[in-house]
């Protein structure tokens, strides 16, 4: 054997070494892979069941207003909000149950908000769209296509500003990425380093418009090169993958590096709970429920040997029980009384601040010329 091939003792046994610590290493990580499986699994069977006992509960005309689920994105929504810490802080969209649920708010305060009841995160007057709770850092679900992103931004500058370690996380929709307060935001924050991450839920419709429709670069992560924001695409249906991406993206924006982040997944019902989604065909229906997250984690974990079919029922089981304990809670519950319906507009006392309910004229009408007060 010549000098040239032969494996220097030392060497060799360093190598050894090294291929016995990544064996252990490799073994720990799948046991703790199987764990988060776990774990997510059963927080995505609840977020499952409860939205579609809210569907119920709108069905029942027992929600009123606007009513959007997270059908179909319980992998992404569970897999971003592992990634947090507990102090960072979350702006999210109208499509917020999940998101309220995952990050540890009361799910029969969620329930009841979706209710319009005292007990509600918002107190009654939030409804599905607007909840906030800063105990939780959810800083707000908004109505307002885009409205959450300059929020956000400036949240992200607030915490540079006072040299605070959290970071932002703020999620939309894949139609958001068009209007004008994305650009502004990115841009914002690329020129000032701030600690934020900018979420593209792409559940590839923008309501009935597919993004190809809407968007000439239908690979929407690659807007933040616009910007020189690092970016990153994430299968939207696996939630570690999402945790992982997740939590690089957080690790960046940790340190003054803002991200972007697209993560592609689908949403098995129309945009909100009335929309029949006639825009699509059978065989996309089809295609929906084949690669159902919640169906597809439920198979790897019996694949894996993770869990059997028995323990699989007893977690959803669990999670209908639970969905159906918080439509009982926000049932129970009282509407909120219409003299608290300006209690919280302002955190603070604002000047000139209009009570009027609706249907109030803005003055009282001056009488009519020549009639007594009275006649």
């Amino acid at each position: 054997m010549s000098d040239q091939t032969r494996t220097p003792r030392k060497a060799s046994a360093r190598s050894e070494a090294g291929t016995r610590a990544k064996s252990v290493s490799a073994s720990e990580t799948a046991t703790d892979d199987g764990d988060r499986l776990i774990d997510f699994y059963r927080q995505m069977i609840f977020i499952r069941r409860f939205e579609e006992r809210a569907a119920r509960g709108y069905t029942q005309a027992l929600i009123g207003g606007y009513c959007h689920l997270n059908l179909g994105e319980e992998a992404a929504v569970v897999g971003l909000m592992a990634a947090l810490s507990p102090t960072d802080y979350l702006f999210t969209n109208y499509r917020e149950h999940g998101y309220a649920i995952t990050r540890g708010i009361d799910a029969n305060r969620v329930m009841a908000e979706l209710y319009g009841r005292v007990d509600g995160v918002s107190k009654g007057w939030g409804g599905s769209m607007h909840m906030f709770d800063i105990t939780h850092r959810l800083l707000g679900g908004y109505g307002i296509v885009g409205g959450q992103l300059p929020l956000a931004t400036g949240a992200a500058l607030a915490i540079d500003y006072r040299g605070g370690g959290e970071i932002v996380m703020c999620t939309m929709g894949d139609g958001t990425t068009n209007v004008g307060a994305f650009h502004e935001s990115l841009n914002i924050a690329a020129l000032w380093n701030l600690p934020i991450v900018y979420v593209i839920i792409n559940n590839q419709l923008g309501m009935g418009t597919t993004v190809e429709k809407s968007s000439a670069e239908p690979e929407l992560y690659k807007r933040g090169s616009a910007y020189r924001i690092a970016s990153e695409r994430v299968n939207g249906l696996d939630p570690l993958a999402v945790a992982d991406a997740a939590t690089r993206a957080i690790g960046s924006a940790r340190v003054g590096k803002p991200f972007l982040l697209e993560v592609v997944t689908e949403r098995l019902r129309g945009h909100s709970v009335v929309d029949p989604a006639k825009y699509r065909s059978a065989e996309e229906v089809a295609g929906l429920k084949a690669h159902d997250p919640v169906h597809t984690l439920a198979e790897r974990l019996l694949r894996e040997g993770l869990l059997d079919a028995d323990a699989l029922a007893k977690l959803d089981e669990e999670a209908t029980a639970r969905s159906d304990a918080a439509a009982a809670f926000a049932e129970a519950s009282a509407l909120p009384d219409v003299s608290t319906l300006f209690d919280y507009t302002y955190a603070t006392p604002v000047p000139n601040d209009s009570r009027r309910l609706p249907g109030q004229p803005l003055f009282e009408p001056a009488p009519m010329p020549g009639l007594e007060a009275g006649e």
